[in-house]
């Protein structure tokens, strides 16, 4: 590609922020109406109680929990790989990190709102909070829901600051080419941005800490949402490979993710000049080998259960296997490794609209994935009397479908507000003359 000036990287990247075409508004309002919809089935569900939910005993986790680990998965999408690559100083990333740090902080929010909703009343949630009250309740700290509480919020904080400080010096690029009001909002956002050398230093000095200390806390998080599963004496629950391979399930449906995301980013802002083929090509090789490990996991986890040949882990083998739940399973096989093995060994198929479908099918397949966990041991417990069937009901499905266009709404919203690429970010990737010191970057890069 050849070298574009600075006024040409501005209408390419921070032009689009100012300029709103009619597609935004009917995609905003179309996205708004499925979460509307989820907001009613939600509302009626508080108003109707959680019966209305297709929760019955003895399955007592279902659609919500599998979506709020779900998107939890989703999460690593951004800051994990993100901070991998800056780590390793793959200059190839340069375009693709915000567009990850923001599926970080989004499904976080989005996967964090599922046990409030699972609560049934959650007005009461706050009956959760260790706080001193002369009710004399405290949370039980051993239990991994606690876990889940700390760990979260510890890793949207941190998420939300790994994707904020790198902004600021493109807030201040819209702060200086804006006028009137628009112009005073990002004079806030900016936080006084000038572009001094000393600023810089400062930057990447706050970016490198942030990037160390994100990894272990986004591998904690999941491992931690593992534990809600590993620590019940449930059928094919109790293992001590959950912690491994949740994080290995999450990093794989979190590539699929950013891929997704970023071939819609590419064809509807014009930015083919910036997520270029390479992108896609070198994500794909990250999704085929954690395809190859999410497999691996799955064969061990298959494996030590029916070794060990346990009546009641049995009984949920065979169910997933070859029983009521043994269509989900091998659709699962054929989208998480079938489809993504033969599309992206296979340089020539591993072409944009390559990856894309094998990420598609992967986003699919790892939702049935967290299904399958779930239910089928919830349905196959211990006891015989005890096993019962689950069936959704249009509440937790509309619930369901009203989280994913509730991520499309906040992305869309996004790119209305900052440059969905870095343009700091990407001017420190290209050829460039020296800069005298002091003079503010945000321009010339």
């Amino acid at each position: 590609m050849a070298k574009k000036t600075a006024e040409q990287i501005y209408d390419d990247l921070v032009e689009p922020v100012f300029r709103t075409s009619p597609r935004f508004y009917v995609t905003a309002i179309a996205l708004g109406a499925l979460v509307a919809a989820a907001l009613f089935a939600w509302g009626y569900q508080m108003w109707a109680g959680i019966g209305v939910a297709g929760i019955r005993r003895p399955v007592f986790w279902a659609f919500y929990i599998t979506n709020f680990v779900f998107w939890i998965g989703i999460s690593h999408a951004g800051t994990l790989i993100s901070a991998i690559l800056r780590l390793a100083n793959a200059t190839w990333r340069r375009p693709i990190t915000r567009s990850a740090e923001v599926i970080t902080v989004f499904a976080l929010m989005i996967g964090a709102m599922f046990p409030l909703i699972h609560l049934g009343r959650p007005w009461l949630a706050f009956w959760l909070i260790p706080y001193p009250s002369e009710r004399g309740i405290w949370p039980n700290f051993r239990s991994p829901l606690v876990w889940d509480f700390f760990a979260i919020n510890t890793y949207l904080i941190g998420s939300s600051t790994f994707l904020l400080l790198p902004i600021l010096p493109d807030f201040a690029l819209a702060r200086d080419r804006s006028t009137g009001l628009r112009r005073k909002v990002y004079n806030l956002l900016a936080l006084g941005w000038r572009g001094t050398a000393r600023q810089w230093r400062s930057l990447e000095t706050a970016m490198h800490i942030m990037a160390i200390s994100i990894i272990p806390v986004a591998v904690s998080v999941h491992t931690i949402v593992s534990w809600d599963f590993a620590m019940a004496p449930v059928p094919m629950w109790h293992s001590t490979i959950f912690g491994p391979y949740f994080v290995a399930g999450a990093i794989f449906s979190g590539i699929a993710a950013l891929i997704i995301v970023m071939a819609v980013l590419r064809k509807v802002l014009d930015l083919e000049e910036y997520l270029e083929p390479i992108h896609f090509d070198h994500l794909g090789k990250l999704l085929l080998m954690m395809s190859l490990l999410w497999f691996y996991f799955l064969f061990a986890e298959r494996l030590t259960t029916w070794y060990g040949n346990q009546t009641s882990e049995m009984a949920v083998f065979w169910e997933t296997q070859r029983g009521a739940y043994a269509p989900l399973f091998w659709t699962m096989v054929l989208l998480n490794f079938v489809i993504p093995f033969l599309l992206l060994t296979i340089k020539r198929l591993r072409t944009i609209a390559g990856t894309v479908v094998a990420s598609l099918a992967v986003l699919v397949g790892m939702w049935i994935e967290r299904f399958l966990i779930i239910v089928p041991s919830l349905a196959r417990k211990y006891l015989p009397y005890s096993w019962g069937t689950y069936r959704p009901t249009w509440v937790e499905i509309t619930i369901t479908l009203g989280t994913f266009a509730a991520m499309g709404l906040l992305y869309t919203l996004f790119v209305k507000v900052a440059p969905i690429i870095s343009v700091w970010e990407w001017k420190a990737g290209q050829p460039k003359q020296p800069v005298p010191a002091g003079e503010p970057l945000v321009e010339g890069h």
